[in-house]
């Protein structure tokens, strides 16, 4: 299974207008005809906060500039339409009239927020040249949340060199990026959003296992308690879904194995969908699977919210971008 080719033809299916906050930055410029030509996106709407840089980086990209729409959100006529908005959400916290207009205005990641809230544009990429901190604040304050999930969260798609794991060698790994240390609840969203992505972008009915070092009962600790809590969590939310937990990750992914420690598993070791009870276990298998087992992580990508918005590593190749765009495209609904 090719699933990022997949994805590409599924993004080409339904070009959207796409909008990349960092028009300065030639990779994302790049990206962004890269987006155009493959026709993953019908309008690309650069932002940036000022065009003669813009046009440097187009130059440096080979892209001519015409072929996006520019936006300076400092001299855009929805700007204080833009910052209103923004106060009305934020004036809960605190935020004043006169602090929403400067960061509205300020920081073109807010802006591309406030487009993707309104539907003026369908889906936001960046973060080539931005903190992640700046990008999903900018994503929690304006975009917001999906409907029933409190919690902002990043999964892998994982491509592993064996295809008997997972569904021939595609799996989606969580939350590796993003939460630290998840509570059941927030653990109960991860899972969910997961399953949902994996069903979403891969196209086959997702196999959730969340896992711990205990399977089924044979441990005891206040941290497997968690993820059993969570486990219980999300068969409330999904009735339908295939999950199971607490496991531990050979029962998840060895039929072998989980005949002799889970043997009434729904999932009966043929997991492809992996929860991992806290953020430091995630991060560090996959970068254990990459090295040692030659797999190939995508991502990650951000999950939990109202609309499609991810975010980029500061090191991101054009590539990758053009991927994570493709990625983003195909989640559009």
């Amino acid at each position: 299974m090719d699933i990022l080719q997949n994805i590409r033809d599924k993004a080409k299916a339904k070009p959207v207008t796409l909008c990349l906050p960092e028009g300065e930055d030639e990779r994302v410029v790049a990206a962004g005809a890269q987006a155009l030509d493959l026709g993953y996106a019908r309008e690309v709407v650069l932002l940036a906060r000022d065009r003669a840089a813009a046009e440097a980086a187009a130059a440096k990209a080979g892209a001519a500039l015409t072929r996006f729409t520019l936006v300076e959100p400092a001299k855009d006529p929805a700007r204080e339409q833009a910052a209103t908005a923004y106060y009305e959400l934020r004036k809960h916290k605190g935020m004043t009239p006169e602090e929403a207009a400067k960061i509205m205005t300020a920081e073109p990641f807010f802006f591309g927020a406030w487009l993707l809230r309104t539907g003026a544009v369908d889906a936001v990429v960046g973060g080539a040249a931005t903190s992640t901190g700046t990008v999903m604040r900018a994503a929690l304050h304006v975009v917001g949340l999906a409907p029933g999930c409190k919690t902002l969260s990043t999964c892998f798609i994982m491509l592993l060199p064996k295809p008997e794991f997972g569904d021939e060698g595609v799996m989606f790994w969580a939350d590796p990026a993003l939460v630290v240390d998840p509570t059941p609840e927030q653990l109960a969203d991860i899972a969910v959003a997961t399953a949902e992505n994996y069903r979403l972008l891969v196209g086959l009915e997702p196999r959730v296992a969340m896992l711990s070092f205990s399977t089924k009962g044979s441990a005891e600790h206040p941290l497997i308690d968690e993820v059993r809590r969570a486990t219980a969590l999300v068969k409330q939310r999904s009735p339908n879904l295939v999950i199971d937990g607490e496991m531990q990750a050979d029962a998840a992914i060895v039929p072998a194995v989980a005949a002799k420690k889970a043997p009434g598993s729904p999932i009966q070791g043929n997991a492809n969908v992996l929860i991992f009870p806290a953020l430091e276990a995630a991060n560090i298998s996959y970068k254990l699977v990459e090295r040692i087992a030659g797999a190939r992580a995508v991502g990650p990508f951000s999950q939990g919210l109202a609309k499609p918005y991810n975010d980029l590593s500061r090191g991101v190749k054009v590539p990758d971008l053009v991927d994570t765009i493709a990625v983003t495209v195909a989640r559009v609904v």
